[in-house]
């Protein structure tokens, strides 16, 4: 998730700072979760229905805006590497941290979700796998879906890393980045996108994140990463979109309004609910590209926190959907008001990933290693010239 391999002159500095503002937002988005109408892992005793519609606003942008800044950290992550060297650097950042999580992270989640079938955590673990996929069963990658999906996707584009550096690539990739670089020419990615889930969604309607059964979202997420990977690359792309970040953000209102009206209204359309699922993947990209456009504009700077918060964010994300369960499910169980839970259950999940990350696996290579982060090597002290002619 870290975009490297480009000099200190040449880094992207906002699509770092886009990165820690979306992986924060999910924070929040799932703090949310806990008072919304719909069920989610921990719920409090009463939801709240105005929090429905600023959601699913906010669910529309948010992941695709994040394989999106992901496809771009790939193209600078590849750097020389040849594609062998980037399946293993893949499998050190994404595998290992989802698979450690897998057994660590995500039981501890399920076990709090269904408390009341166990006497303990280690009463669940013999059971982990019982009864089937979640959320029937006990099997789940729960928030970890998102490590998943990126893992194989780098195994899908693994054998054509080759072929992304020809020179025949080169020319097809310039063809479509005139293209897009012409005034609003990004929403040429909106007709590849639809008709992609028009196939689709008959046959997956709806999203999962259990793989086996979510093709058609995958798919949706592919094509997003692959535009960062191809489009959102390129200094000509990405200044255009800087200039043209107001007409993408009144495009964005303006789809923002329709779907409302959708939603409010039956208008009695003849498809109507393609109409609608249009306008949701309109506001998708629409958002994302003035995202991206106002990021360019005003965050591609460097500044002392950046560099801290960007080690951080990914074992951030790592940790913050079980501190928000295991925090919430204690916090909710207290004769507070509703206000009150939710600024505790920020306040305390954060405090708590905050202890976790720094002072324990900040502090260890093994740690670091499992939560995808660089490992510190040990620095060689200089042997000094008198020793050595003594010597």
């Amino acid at each position: 998730m870290e975009t490297n391999g480009k000099t200190q002159k040449e880094r992207k500095y906002f699509i770092d700072w886009l990165r820690i503002g979306l992986i924060i937002s999910v924070y929040f988005f799932h703090v949310g979760m806990i008072f919304r109408p719909e069920e989610w892992h921990v719920n409090s005793a009463e939801s709240f229905a105005f929090l429905d519609p600023i959601m699913s606003w906010l669910h529309l942008w948010r992941m695709p805006l994040l394989f999106l800044v992901s496809g771009v950290g790939t193209y600078y992550a590849i750097g020389h590497r040849t594609s062998w060297q980037y399946l293993k650097e893949r499998f050190k950042r994404l595998y290992i941290p989802f698979s450690v999580g897998f057994f660590i992270l995500v039981p501890v989640q399920v076990y709090i979700e269904r408390i009341d079938q166990y006497s303990s955590l280690w009463d669940f673990y013999p059971h982990m796998f019982d009864g089937g996929p979640y959320p029937i069963g006990n099997i789940s990658w729960h928030h970890l879906w998102f490590i998943l999906y990126l893992f194989i996707i780098s195994l899908l584009i693994t054998p054509f890393l080759k072929y992304a550096k020809s020179k025949h690539f080169a020319e097809v990739k310039n063809k479509i980045i005139n293209l897009v670089s012409k005034k609003m020419g990004l929403n040429w990615l909106l007709p590849v996108i639809f008709i992609s889930q028009l196939i689709l969604r008959q046959y997956f309607p709806r999203s999962t994140h259990a793989l086996y059964n979510d093709w058609a979202y995958f798919t949706y997420y592919l094509l997003f990463f692959l535009s960062g990977f191809m489009l959102f690359t390129s200094d000509k792309v990405i200044s255009a979109l800087a200039a043209q970040r107001r007409s993408f953000f009144y495009q964005t209102l303006i789809l923002t309004v329709l779907m409302f009206s959708f939603w409010v209204f039956d208008y009695g359309l003849p498809w109507q609910k393609y109409i609608y699922g249009a306008i949701q993947m309109g506001i998708a990209l629409s958002c994302g590209l003035t995202a991206i456009g106002y990021f360019k504009t005003y965050f591609n700077k460097e500044n002392r926190w950046r560099k801290l918060l960007n080690e951080a964010i990914y074992p951030f994300y790592l940790l913050h959907q079980p501190a928000l369960v295991i925090v919430g499910y204690i916090v909710l169980q207290w004769q507070i008001s509703y206000a009150l839970q939710a600024v505790l259950i920020i306040m305390l999940s954060l405090i708590s990933i905050f202890i976790t990350y720094w002072f324990i696996i900040k502090r260890f290579n093994l740690l670091r290693f499992i939560f995808g982060m660089k490992v510190h090597t040990a620095k060689k002290a200089p042997v000094s010239k008198e020793k050595f002619i003594k010597a």
